[in-house]
């Protein structure tokens, strides 16, 4: 299914942790652990709609790596994959 987000909205696919790291033995289960903060861009809107009327583009694009809140935007699932919509200005940075 393609999937096309309206304005300013941009759909993500958090970036899973890379190595879970175990200490003292104690292993925490998936439910209990902090969603990841840094998220790919799957596809992004047109832009946002100014005052006068204006098309302002986004400043993410396709394929972009990026920076998050943990409990930012709505959480969706496409095609059995979980992914997050949010509005550019709840990213909080762009990873180079």
């Amino acid at each position: 299914m393609k999937v096309l987000p309206l304005y300013d909205r941009v759909l993500l696919k958090r970036l899973e942790e890379k190595g879970e790291v175990k200490r003292g033995g104690i292993i925490i289960p998936d439910t209990a652990k902090e969603k990841p903060q840094e998220a790919e861009v799957i596809e992004a809107g047109k832009g946002r709609v100014n005052d006068e009327g204006k098309v302002v583009p986004l400043e993410v694009k396709k394929g972009d790596r990026v920076l998050i809140g943990k409990y930012t935007g709505t959480e969706v699932t496409i095609d059995g994959v979980e992914h997050i919509i949010v509005r550019e200005d709840e990213i909080l940075a762009k990873l180079s």
